[in-house]
């Protein structure tokens, strides 16, 4: 089997253009999911989701201002810049769980009110 590095590079951007997709589609699917009849263990995870994904977001954009494209080999390129997208939601997850408690606390106070959760 021959592989052209035009089709590894293409199937390399589809799979990291379908994990940043289906991260975003899981994110706007739980939030669609609460409701006044949502439990307190639901909303909370709706909201770590989201902090989550939003500090992954702030990761990404720092890292392309510290990382050069001047790499030589796209596709080991493509291979690291994968790694270096689950490795940093990873990261956002963990600064969620141990720093986020408080930003926490206030987005599920205020998503209760909104939903009239009791």
């Amino acid at each position: 089997m021959n592989v052209s590095n035009t089709s590894l590079e293409s199937m390399l951007n589809t799979a990291s253009s379908n994990l940043a997709s289906s991260s975003a589609d899981k994110l706007a699917d739980s939030a669609k999911n609460i409701s006044s009849k949502s439990s307190e263990k639901e909303l909370k995870q709706v909201i770590k989701d989201f902090e989550s994904y939003f500090v992954e977001q702030v990761l990404k954009e720092m890292k392309k201002t510290l990382t050069t494209d001047d790499s030589k080999d796209k596709s080991m390129s493509q291979y690291k810049d994968m790694f270096m997208d689950k490795t940093i939601e990873l990261l956002a997850d963990e600064i969620v769980d141990e720093v986020g408690e408080n930003y926490t606390n206030q987005l599920y106070e205020q998503m209760k009110r909104n939903y009239d959760i009791k």
